[in-house]
């Protein structure tokens, strides 16, 4: 093979239209643009949306890097979310911590840290480590005769 041999897949390439040269080639007179309008005569602004308030100043000022930036999901923390009720395979007395519930496939991945909620029962006693708990979780693994640990984020 020599570099001479090299050349782009058949219909890679395509020959680039050339508008506004006569009514034999298809694209004469309005050129594609129809008829009239602003969009046929001049250009339009970048993000210009009709008359209608664009998205650019739609959307809440954010100066620098604050957490009022969280409305838009800049500074949004994501927590990987466990039930008390998926809780109730572990062993009695055991320890669970967020590599645990990983590797135990409880979560896929531990985004922002992983918040127990109290949706379910708990017949255990488990020594629970995670980033956040709901009121109603921490009362039901306490009930069950566990202890709860708070993490840092």
């Amino acid at each position: 093979m020599r570099l001479s041999d090299l050349a782009p897949a058949p219909g890679a390439r395509r020959k680039r239209r050339r508008v506004g040269r006569g009514i034999a080639a298809g694209r004469g007179k309005t050129c594609g643009r129809g008829q009239k309008g602003q969009k046929a005569r001049g250009t339009v602004a970048p993000g210009f949306e009709g008359g209608q308030t664009p998205l650019h100043r739609r959307l809440p000022k954010v100066r620098g890097q604050s957490n009022r930036a969280r409305n838009i999901g800049l500074f949004r923390r994501k927590a990987a979310v466990v039930n008390v009720g998926q809780l109730e395979g572990f062993p009695a007395g055991s320890e669970v911590t967020p590599e645990v519930l990983k590797a135990s496939g409880t979560v896929k991945r531990i985004k922002n840290g992983v918040k127990v909620l109290g949706e379910g029962e708990l017949s255990v006693a488990l020594n629970v480590k995670a980033q956040a708990f709901s009121a109603s979780a921490e009362e039901k693994i306490k009930a069950a005769g566990g202890t709860i640990e708070v993490l840092e984020r």
